[in-house]
């Protein structure tokens, strides 16, 4: 198990970069990696697809434990784990694979509250499949990661940590 990040780092996501950044209090960076967001952009509103903007937090840890590449329906194992042939069985499904930061949204009109809340659309950082390329927007507003990428992040980041998306 990795060490925690010291208490006040946070992550920072970057729509533009397409990267998440786990930065420290006095902004030195501690970790980053590749990421895809939603393919229609940045946006707040309920049924948009888009990912959403502003000071959040991770309000849930879901998964430990879990095998990598651990599928995920509801935010429950189903008990299977992500293969090329599971794919090919499930063509139109978006995997959700390994494990989930479930966040929530800081700011009341922006990201939380009534058609804009970012804990009741169920955005999440969570794992895609590898075949799945990082760096290019292509989710449905969650903020899809490499499996072992996200695996090292789940282990370092407590509920409670800040999470900010721009």
């Amino acid at each position: 198990m990795n060490t925690p990040w010291p208490q006040r780092a946070h992550i920072h996501i970057s729509l533009a970069d397409q990267s998440l950044r786990v930065l420290a209090d006095d902004g030195s960076l501690l970790a980053s990696y590749p990421v895809s967001t939603a393919l229609n952009g940045a946006g707040e509103l309920d049924g948009s697809g888009c990912t959403p903007r502003g000071r959040h937090y991770v309000r849930a840890r879901i998964g430990e434990g879990q095998p990598l590449n651990a599928v995920f329906r509801g935010r429950r194992p189903t008990g299977e784990v992500y293969t090329p042939e599971l794919a090919a069985t499930y063509p139109n499904r978006d995997w959700i694979l390994t494990r989930i930061l479930w966040l929530c949204g800081l700011e009341w009109q922006r990201n939380r509250g009534p058609g804009v809340d970012t804990f009741r659309r169920f955005i999440y950082i969570h794992g895609t499949p590898d075949t799945e390329p990082m760096g290019i927007p292509m989710s449905h507003g969650c903020v899809r990661m490499r499996n072992r990428d996200l695996l090292e992040l789940f282990e370092r980041a407590p509920v409670g940590m800040y999470v900010n998306i721009e």
